[in-house]
């Protein structure tokens, strides 16, 4: 017992600065909100914050020091989950920093979102929010 209490003991106390260390350096989390207001996501060496009104769907990307990227050269859609309907949404540059793209209807609030991306240089990546 005493060394199952010393193992998850000097876990805790080992993982505590790499966690503050992520924080610190500007990680993002589902609850972290852009300039926009959007959710943030850190995906293909970019930071993407998502916009949903109605039907469109944006995408603003920022720098590490959250200065805007330009668009142009991105590619990316979209999965968009309401409730059994599944949507792919492509996803293209418009102006500056920003994608984006209109679904088929209205999206609602629980929506679930996949994001699939790929920048200028080939890196892709993914990203759910």
């Amino acid at each position: 017992m005493k060394k199952l209490l010393l193992a998850a003991t000097a876990v805790v106390t080992l993982a505590s600065p790499v966690l503050a260390q992520n924080t610190a350096a500007g990680g993002h989390g589902h609850a972290d909100q852009g300039p926009h207001g959007g959710r943030m996501q850190d995906v293909a060496g970019a930071h993407a914050e998502l916009l949903v009104a109605e039907r469109t769907i944006t995408v603003h990307l920022y720098d590490e020091s959250g200065k805007p990227i330009p668009a142009t050269g991105y590619s990316a859609s979209m999965l968009v989950g309401t409730g059994q309907a599944r949507e792919v949404v492509q996803l293209s540059p418009r102006a500056d920093n920003t994608l984006a793209g209109d679904a088929k209807s209205a999206l609602g609030r629980g929506a679930s979102m996949t994001m699939q991306i790929k920048n200028p240089k080939g890196r892709s990546g993914q990203a759910r929010f």
